[in-house]
Parts: structure tokens; C-alpha cells; sequence
């Protein structure tokens, strides 16, 4: 069974979100789509400052099964990526919630159609 922390947001799509108290959103992919993945062995991810309307693909994970888009769950701009997954992608795998997040997003819009763990939960059982 996936992990399916009761404190973020998640997309149909299996991004999942962090609201920060800046009022940002801190956004990755599920255990769950890591999972389906596979070993992640390549992460293409956003140029901070690029802009990104909800649903538009935002980033790239490879995998030894293939290569997902990984979509913006919400519009707006990317204030920072995660770094270290340019020399370590099994990061994902390994802790897809906390050290495996992808990227920061400025959001220009209100947080609107995301799932709850609940929703979530049901959305891949």
C-alpha cells in the first residue's frame, strides 16, 4: 500500500502539494507514481523563474520503464527546484514526500480541484 501523509494536496495526476506559510506550494510526486516508475534515473526539472499554467508539463522523471511528464498542479511561477536530484533522481524512490521534491511554485491562482489523502486514497486503491 502507498505512503499517503495526511497533511498534503494531491492531483489525479499523482503530484502531490505542500502549502508553505509563505504561501507557496512545495510539489513532487506520489509514492504511489514513484512506485509505478520504477528506479528514477533521470529528472529533467523546471528553470526557476519559468511560468507554468495548471496541467501544462513542468517537468521530466525517467525511469528504467519510461519517461512521465510530471504537470504543474497549479498555475504560476517556479521559485526554486531541488538540486540534488540532478546527482541523486533515486531520491524520489527513496523519500518522494521529503527529500525527493522537485520544485518550489508562486502560485497565481487559488488551490482548487486538489484531492484529499482521503480522495487520494481512494483515487488508487
Amino acid at each position: 500500500m502507498s505512503e499517503v501523509p495526511d497533511n498534503l494536496s494531491y492531483t489525479k495526476e499523482h503530484e502531490w502539494l505542500s502549502l508553505d506559510d509563505d504561501g507557496n506550494v512545495k510539489v513532487g510526486i506520489t509514492d504511489h507514481a514513484q512506485d509505478a516508475l520504477s528506479d528514477v534515473v533521470f529528472v529533467e526539472l523546471p528553470e526557476v523563474g519559468s511560468s507554468f499554467s495548471k496541467g501544462d508539463s513542468m517537468a521530466i522523471a525517467e525511469s528504467v520503464k519510461a519517461a512521465s511528464d510530471i504537470y504543474a498542479p497549479v498555475s504560476g511561477k517556479i521559485i526554486s527546484v531541488n538540486t540534488k536530484l540532478e546527482e541523486s533522481p533515486e531520491l524520489i524512490n527513496e523519500s518522494p514526500y521529503d527529500f525527493g521534491w522537485m520544485a518550489t511554485i508562486e502560485p497565481t491562482e487559488e488551490l482548487e480541484d486538489l484531492l484529499n489523502s482521503d480522495s487520494y486514497r481512494e483515487l488508487i486503491a
